[in-house]
């Protein structure tokens, strides 16, 4: 099957009062347009093109980072509409690029992000088994104000569709409503397109008459009718943003539940579009996953914490309220509570950053402890090295950054002010309250303001 699919993302969307345009606008971690473009890749199309207007330049270069992102084999295409004349006349633009092309065009909405591929699927199906010229996807709404109405035919075909503006109130009453997706085989579209007249309230050129006129000069046209109105929800208003939102947030739990994690409280769980999440993990209360997030197998995420493009192995626990961000946990891991990484922080197998410590840049060895009250950045610990409470990495001077180095054993007191760039050897031991400005031998205590040299540790620390 040859399958180009037609995206329209040319219109401003004014209901959502804002200087971005509507597409641009996220839900769960990804631009609506993002949604779209996910969806429509699981169709495997020979290429992907969408129509741009408002804000174009912006919604363009998004557009093709997320194609290029989710696939980067798969050709795109961007194609101006510099006037807002309608869908038909949105579809006329990118002529030129399908100009010799056979095959299906998929037409969707760039502010429909909850489409699913499935639904689309069984729009494709129909369309070629029953070999149609255009093919449009319907569902009916409790409430269609707003949406263009299918009018059928006694027998139940397509009749024609007709605008909430320009319907009747015999029209109106109604509820099957267009969805605004459509495929269409290219080589009978734009004949048709080419027909469309803006006798209409709004003055535009509507893409649903070609529907009527394909009809009209003998061409069959087919109707799929979707039992999920909630799929086909466009995005006008921040209202309706977070109302998608919160379908998208059901759906995402579902899965995960249906996939074998736990949660807790699905209506205060906040997941985002691409995290993962292994089997017999279990999320708490209030918690928010967002980026590109992947949580292991048998992980523990308590309550009022946030993971933000983390990726957690197995059997990592993040205690309450903590914060992981663009960090790696190991296996065995443990965070928080009130426990801040960020910066690419690693923590390695086994490893526990405990209550109110920040980790900024740094790696943690195997089951090394950092348990209260610290700061460690631009650090790199190695294994079983334990940070008493207070400690801080002075790692900047005024002008640049510099690294802490604590070997393998290492003990630092409380309250320890380790003044980068400073290296404490393997096994070494820094008194409570010490100055470290210069770098520690292996198995040696230190101590004082500045720390000087106190004994020579006859064995290694464990």
């Amino acid at each position: 099957m040859n399958l180009t699919v037609l995206i329209l993302a040319a219109g401003q969307g004014t209901r959502m009062k804002s200087r971005r345009a509507k597409v641009l606008h996220e839900l769960a971690g990804r631009p609506l347009i993002g949604h779209v473009c996910r969806t429509a890749l699981s169709l495997s199309p020979s290429r992907v093109i969408a129509v741009v207007g408002h804000q174009g330049e912006s919604v363009a270069e998004v557009f093709l980072n997320e194609m290029k992102h989710m696939a980067p084999d798969v050709p795109a295409a961007t194609v101006f509409q510099h006037e807002q004349r309608g869908t038909g006349h949105a579809v006329r633009m990118a002529e030129a690029l399908l100009a010799g092309t056979d095959g299906t065009l998929l037409v969707l909405s760039g502010d429909v992000p909850l489409l699913t591929g499935e639904t689309l699927k069984t729009l494709l199906d129909a369309h070629h088994s029953d070999k149609y010229a255009a093919t449009v996807l319907t569902t009916e709404m409790p409430d269609p104000t707003g949406y263009g109405r299918v009018v059928r035919e006694v027998i139940g075909d397509f009749g024609h569709i007709v605008e909430h503006r320009d319907a009747s109130p015999a029209e109106r009453e109604i509820r099957e409503i267009n969805a605004g997706i459509y495929a269409f085989e290219i080589a009978t579209l734009f004949p048709a397109l080419e027909k469309i007249t803006p006798a209409n309230a709004q003055g535009e050129y509507y893409l649903p008459d070609a529907l009527k006129i394909l009809k009209h000069d003998g061409h069959p046209v087919g109707v799929v009718c979707h039992h999920a109105h909630e799929e086909i929800l466009g995005i006008n208003s921040r209202a309706e943003l977070a109302a998608a939102a919160a379908y998208f947030r059901h759906r995402k739990v579902s899965e995960l539940m249906r996939d074998g994690v736990t949660v807790i409280d699905p209506a205060t769980t906040y997941v985002d579009a691409d995290v993962t999440i292994g089997m017999d993990s279990v999320l708490y209360p209030n918690v928010t996953l967002d980026g590109a997030t992947v949580v292991g197998e048998n992980c523990r995420i308590h309550s009022g914490s946030r993971l933000s493009n983390a990726t957690l192995a197995d059997n990592v626990t993040v205690k309450e309220h903590s914060l992981v961000f663009d960090s790696r946990l190991d296996t065995g891991a443990t965070v928080g509570p009130f426990a801040h990484l960020r910066m690419n922080a690693h923590l390695r197998a086994g490893a526990v950053v405990g209550n109110f410590v920040e980790v900024k840049k740094s790696t943690l060895g195997e089951k090394s402890k950092a348990m209260h009250l610290s700061y460690l950045g631009d650090a790199t610990l190695g294994d079983r090295v334990n940070i008493g409470a207070g400690t801080i990495t002075c790692n900047y001077d005024g002008k640049n950054k510099h690294a802490t180095v604590i070997e393998d054993g290492a003990k630092i007191g409380s309250d320890t002010m380790l003044v980068a760039p400073v290296t404490i050897g393997a096994g070494a031991m820094t008194g409570a309250g010490s100055v470290v400005t210069k770098d520690v031998p292996e198995h040696t205590l230190v101590a004082g303001v500045p720390a000087t040299v106190k004994k020579k540790l006859d064995t290694p620390t464990q």
